[in-house]
């Protein structure tokens, strides 16, 4: 198979005269094309993308039919791509700054200028890990990999009524795969902190009163007390991660298992969350277990 850089260089020091000819250098090194429309971005076949071939014939064929049709590979097929935008709102470039600087993108074989004046950085894919299409709108950064396509050049598209073509700007080494999700978890903003919630007035002794009780429950009424002080706790207001905190070491106590815990208090949060109205001290076990709660 012809390798894939070799094939990048020779489109860009002689663009083909015809976008047949640079479909099929495409194809010829494994990499999966299909038509677009002439001028634009949207999929000339039926089912897009998924269509995208590297047999010879069908794509003779197609550009037989669209002769000026712009060339749409599937990525994750021998190529993810990460594409820097520009758009009236902004642009990728900063967030393009900090990847160089932290060595996110150094493995690129191939920078390409898109006609809105991004960049498209092209990488080896790797078949033994593959990497799904990801979008982040606010930072400009998208991925194109598994389940997702980009233009190539040298098709051509309209921007603000002019003809541009995507050209190829620099070319990289041999190339590496790029790390997409440690390139996603930088983009994502950390979560804000959840407040812990109020419960009524004084949330500490209703808790500390249903946390002892608990841990002094007995055998054979362990997940049934620890269920109940849950949906409790529920009823009240907490949270699932703040009833874990509260009733986690009193059940620990009492002998239950930390997968039995975490099973019990989930369930009886989804109980309290799905039926609101219901509650759990209308059991057997009301008369000892209200008195605990007061």
């Amino acid at each position: 198979m012809v390798q894939l850089r070799e094939v990048m260089a020779a489109l860009h020091e002689r663009p083909p005269a015809a976008l047949r000819d640079a479909a099929l250098a495409y194809a010829a090194t494994g990499l999966p094309v299909f038509p677009c429309v002439p001028g634009g971005k949207t999929p000339l076949t039926h089912n897009g993308f998924q269509e995208a071939t590297t047999a010879t014939r069908r794509i003779r064929g197609w550009w037989a039919w669209q002769p000026a049709a712009n060339i749409g590979i599937a990525t994750g097929h021998g190529v993810d791509v990460l594409d820097i935008d520009v758009h009236p709102g902004g642009d990728g470039y900063q967030v393009l700054q900090r990847l160089h600087r932290d060595g996110l993108v150094s493995g690129a074989l191939q920078s390409v200028r898109s006609p809105s004046g991004g960049v498209h950085l092209y990488f080896p894919s790797d078949p033994a890990r593959p990497q799904r299409t990801w979008a982040r709108g606010t930072s400009h950064v998208d991925f194109r990999g598994t389940g997702g396509y980009i233009i190539a050049p040298p098709s051509a598209i309209a921007v603000a009524g002019t003809v541009r073509r995507y050209e190829t700007i620099a070319l990289g080494g041999t190339g590496s795969p790029v790390d997409a999700e440690a390139i996603r978890e930088l983009l994502t903003p950390p979560r804000p902190p959840r407040p812990r919630p109020v419960i009524g007035a004084s949330p500490g002794p209703a808790t500390q009163r249903l946390a002892g009780w608990l841990a002094g429950a007995v055998e054979g009424n362990r997940n049934s007390s620890l269920f109940w002080a849950a949906c409790r706790l529920a009823e009240l207001g907490m949270d699932e991660p703040g009833i874990l905190d509260a009733l986690d070491g009193p059940a620990l106590t009492a002998g239950l298992g930390e997968r039995e815990i975490e099973a019990t208090i989930r369930s009886a949060w989804r109980t309290v969350r799905l039926t609101p109205d219901a509650s759990p001290a209308g059991s057997r076990f009301r008369s000892s277990r209200e008195a605990v709660a007061r």
